[in-house]
């Protein structure tokens, strides 16, 4: 059985369980990661919280969601080994998946409506990594967390 983390802001808190319910609909173990008070609140804590559970592969996936998606995702991707999307329509979020690999998706609960937020949830857990030319990206980036300066001729040269 698939298992998501999913972790928000206060401004996240609306939209959080439209997405757990249809989750839940489609069999996938939720790990709730906060926060459930509308006291403002700071996304970088849940970020952090949600992606140290994927990084660790305690669970499958993460979602975030704070007010756009791009601080939440911008707060994800600074732990080693998570690639986090912001995605405001489905199509971004199945190719993230696809070409990227991403193990997070971030959302925007001022952005996205619940009915687009599910669309795009949908289209991202259904998508899978395809690989083959794409690795080569994906090789680049563990290549760039690892502090290797990457240039145009794909050489890799130490900082």
């Amino acid at each position: 059985m698939m298992k998501i983390a999913i972790g928000n802001d206060h401004v996240g808190i609306e939209l959080k369980p439209t997405i757990i319910d249809f989750l839940k609909s489609r069999n996938i173990d939720i790990l709730d990661c906060g926060t459930e008070i509308a006291d403002r609140t700071d996304y970088p804590i849940y970020a952090q919280k949600v992606a140290h559970l994927v990084a660790r592969r305690e669970v499958d996936l993460g979602i975030v969601i704070c007010g756009t998606g791009i601080g939440i995702s911008i707060a994800a991707n600074k732990v080693d080994g998570i690639r986090c999307a912001c995605c405001s329509e489905p199509y971004s979020a199945k190719l993230s998946r696809e070409h990227n690999d991403s193990n997070m998706l971030a959302l925007g609960s001022r952005v996205v409506g619940k009915e687009l937020a599910t669309m795009i949830v949908k289209e991202w857990i259904d998508a899978r990594y395809e690989g083959g030319r794409h690795q080569r990206r994906l090789d680049q980036l563990k290549d760039l967390e690892a502090g290797l300066l990457l240039d145009e001729d794909n050489r890799i040269n130490k900082k």
